[in-house]
């Protein structure tokens, strides 16, 4: 199934899917270390669980099978899915996060991140749309995987949209103009100025004030043009 080695850690935090495979959600682990997630990830008190955790160094340990459905998006929405957890695989990157010293991901580990991304998105054709991040859908809740993630490294492989980049315009939306935009898009707008973040974090990462402006607008309708004008 997979062409490079694993480790299996069963976690016991799964149960039966109700929805087709359509997703792929992207966490940090947001613990101390690695040893500290895993060991809570595989613990029938915490549960919560995913499908693949993918180390600092590059080990991926496998802990729910792809058919189960594991316990990782919690509360979240994403283009008109509610139970996210039916609908994807989660897979959680090592990283301290904003809580313990937040830091980039090292090359170690996207080597194997991006293989493993590559093998589930081919085998539940999982569109580029649909690969995102915790906080893409539970921007109330979630941060991560956060704006040191290397979003544009996987756009350019094809694995996420790419962050629109060429002949941007601002459409000159009103704020309701624009959160109904960012609605089709696919976040949930319940709480408007967290999405608004949630966006930045994800499309413009060096400047996350959660306030609408030009670039947020023009960025947001190059994303809604049938193909996205990125740097792939």
């Amino acid at each position: 199934m997979n062409d490079f080695p694993m480790i299996d850690t069963p976690s016991p935090n799964f149960d039966e899917r109700s929805l087709p495979i359509s997703m792929l959600v992207l966490h940090y682990t947001g613990m101390a270390d690695a040893a500290t997630a895993i060991n809570w990830l595989a613990s029938p008190e915490s549960k919560v669980s995913a499908h693949y955790v993918v180390t600092e160094d590059g080990q991926v340990i496998r802990m729910v099978d792809e058919e189960k459905r594991a316990w990782h998006a919690g509360r979240a929405h994403w283009r008109g899915i509610d139970d996210i957890n039916s609908a994807s695989i989660g897979i959680e990157i090592v990283n301290p996060g904003h809580e313990w010293g937040y830091r980039p991901f090292p090359d170690a580990q996207m080597g194997s991140l991006i293989p493993l991304i590559h093998q589930i998105v081919q085998r539940h054709r999982i569109t580029r749309g649909n690969i995102v991040g915790h906080s893409d859908v539970a921007p109330a809740r979630k941060q991560d995987p956060g704006e040191l993630f290397p979003w544009g490294q996987l756009a350019r492989l094809r694995l996420a949209l790419p962050r629109p980049t060429k002949n941007l315009m601002d459409p000159h939306w009103s704020d309701g103009g624009f959160m109904l935009a960012l609605e089709r898009f696919g976040y949930d707008i319940a709480e408007p100025q967290a999405a608004v973040v949630a966006f930045q974090r994800r499309f413009r990462p060096e400047l996350i004030d959660g306030i609408i402006d030009g670039e947020c607008r023009a960025i947001l309708l190059a994303l809604l043009l049938p193909k996205p004008m990125g740097d792939d």
